[in-house]
């Protein structure tokens, strides 16, 4: 990938390669995104952009997969492997007031964002909140690791490489407590 963030191509491949992870590609597009930052510094922003666009659009993808597969093929997938409990759940999540919540922490978080946008199209979560939350997720995600590269380089990377789970899921943690807060308060 870092030989690869120096070509004339490299932030409409970031774009491609976001676009397919959002609804079917299981690495993640920071992987390019960071290696274009480092090799590039100037253009953190910019790949962070095209990063966030590529996935916002191939999250939705991923709805239209949900909403327009999930009778035809899900619901025998679910069948096969004897998950109907398990999906049943999902979608009282979904459905429930907590469903953009669940969709904001896998917009930002180690959670399969592609499975996210798959569950909110299967059901039916509203494309208004589903397109807002994904960009500002997603880009609440791109830009902070675009940020962290352009302004401190390497060590950022080397950070970011070891504890890159283990801060997004401090931040889905702080996210689910200002939640709780807010719900307890108000």
């Amino acid at each position: 990938m870092e030989a690869f963030a120096d070509k004339p191509v490299a932030l409409r491949a970031l774009f491609g390669f976001a676009f397919v992870e959002a609804s079917v590609f299981p690495l993640p597009p920071d992987i390019l995104l960071i290696a274009i930052a480092l090799a590039q510094p100037r253009q953190a922003f910019r790949a962070a952009w095209w990063c966030t666009l590529g996935s916002v659009l191939g999250g939705l993808l991923g709805y239209l997969i949900g909403y327009g597969f999930m009778q035809s093929v899900g619901s025998h997938i679910i069948a096969f492997y004897q998950a109907q409990a398990a999906w049943d759940q999902v979608v009282r999540v979904y459905t429930s007031e907590i469903g953009v919540w669940f969709l904001a922490a896998a917009a930002f978080s180690p959670i399969p964002y592609k499975v996210a946008t798959i569950a909110a199209g299967a059901t039916q979560m509203p494309l208004l909140p589903f397109l807002l939350v994904s960009a500002i997720g997603r880009a609440g995600r791109f830009f902070l690791v675009g940020a962290l590269l352009y302004w401190f380089g390497p060590p950022v990377k080397a950070f970011l490489d070891r504890y890159f789970n283990q801060l997004s899921l401090l931040f889905v943690l702080l996210l689910l407590v200002g939640f709780v807060a807010i719900r307890w308060f108000f």
